[in-house]
């Protein structure tokens, strides 16, 4: 069974965007189970990386993905059999390089940025997608 990681520098306050992620995390439940982790610092946050394989830091050089393009890697990452993808989000500073490092694959949503509790919502969407996508769901179209 595929485990989806969602592992963020700190918390969610903001009672509309817990709301957003739970609707996500509900959906996601249909391919795997989804943990979201949350750490108080990159410390904590480092710590919850179990290995580098499928694991995508969130960062502005990572590589810059279609929808459908994140789906064939991570479709690429199941068909390997890895059986844990771990998404690494981090705070208003971003992720350490010591963090990334400990990462195997590192992505942007844009390169613009993004309020990290807001990330959380924008991940899970485009995880949601993704999974719809090689599943051939109606959902991307």
């Amino acid at each position: 069974m595929l485990t989806i990681r969602i592992l963020c520098h700190g918390t969610l306050k903001e009672p509309y965007l817990r709301d957003a992620c739970a609707e996500y995390v509900k959906r996601l439940g249909a391919y795997g189970r989804v943990e979201v982790l949350e750490a108080k610092d990159d410390g904590a946050l480092a710590s919850y990386i179990k290995t580098r394989e499928g694991t995508f830091a969130l960062c502005v050089e990572g590589e810059e993905l279609t929808s459908p393009g994140f789906a064939r890697c991570l479709g690429e990452q199941i068909d390997r059999g890895v059986s844990t993808l771990s998404f690494v989000i981090g705070g208003s500073d971003g992720l350490p390089e010591s963090t990334k490092a400990l990462c195997a694959e590192r992505v942007s949503f844009s390169k613009m940025t993004f309020p990290h509790q807001l990330m959380r919502v924008i991940l899970l969407e485009q995880i949601y997608r993704a999974m719809n996508i090689n599943h051939n769901g109606k959902y991307h179209k």
